[in-house]
């Protein structure tokens, strides 16, 4: 797997991202309860192994899995005072963890950067006891939903999205995930829908500063696709007028699939 957000900013894009939306909902509502044992593969900087800390309560327990060594060591710091959380550095798709361990498996935001869903799907329900629950979130289609919109933006939309699937990366994998749920083998397969954002009128910094980290981050992916720095800072520039826009509606979806291992 191939992290094209890794930067400085990154851990501190990350918490302010959990902290504008919450995966406290979505863990509750795809049945994270007191007691359980539970693992988030691909935990990052660790925010939303707390919320899952808190959940389970001392009871349970949480195991988080990073690859990247800078946010594993944001999520050391993040928990250290944590009794039921354990960090271990490992990837889809194969986490190095002993099958048929845990209740409860999440990865979310993690999928839309891999080559081969199949094979990490085939490792989460391998870490799941028979009766345990898998839940994979992401988004679907992000910054593709906005109107009304200018001829810059949607030109370089679709320069963009060639760029990132070079990569391998998967802006539609959101919808994806219930087929590949089912073809797993995995029973009561549900899909829950969530805003990731929804902004009518001007984006608050928050959101404009986010972009600004992505559109920077993926500046040597995305430039070539475009011919070069600058047509590429002015699909930038036109696409953060976009969401300053008081007259123009944006929108994003996150997709959360679940299943239970038979």
């Amino acid at each position: 797997m191939t992290y094209l957000m890794q930067s400085e900013a990154e851990a501190e894009r990350l918490r302010a991202q959990e902290r504008a939306n919450p995966s406290r909902a979505r863990l509750i509502d795809t049945g994270l309860a007191a007691g359980a044992r539970a693992v988030d593969v691909g935990c990052g900087s660790g925010e939303v192994l707390a919320s899952m800390a808190e959940l389970v309560g001392a009871a349970g327990h949480v195991t988080g899995i990073e690859p990247t060594e800078a946010l594993l060591g944001q999520a050391a710091a993040r928990l250290k005072e944590t009794a039921n959380v354990t960090l271990r550095a490992g990837a889809l798709p194969q986490t190095g963890l002993s099958g048929q361990s845990f209740d409860y498996v999440w990865c979310q935001y993690v999928f839309e950067y891999l080559k081969e869903p199949a094979a990490a799907l085939t490792e989460l329900v391998r870490l799941a006891r028979p009766g345990g629950k898998v839940i994979v979130t992401d988004l679907d289609g992000l910054g593709l939903a906005h109107w009304p919109t200018s001829s810059v933006v949607e030109e370089g939309i679709p320069l963009f999205q060639k760029a990132l699937a070079r990569t391998g990366f998967d802006l539609f994998v959101g919808r994806k995930l219930f087929h590949l749920f089912r073809q797993a083998g995995l029973l009561d397969v549900k899909v829950h829908v969530y805003p990731f954002y929804v902004v009518a009128g001007r984006a608050d910094d928050r959101l404009l500063e986010d972009w600004r980290v992505r559109f920077k981050t993926l500046a040597p992916v995305a430039m070539p696709e475009f011919g070069g720095e600058t047509p590429y800072q002015r699909f930038v520039e036109a696409y953060l007028r976009l969401f300053e826009d008081e007259n123009a509606l944006k929108y994003a979806i996150v997709l959360c699939t679940e299943g239970t291992r038979s």
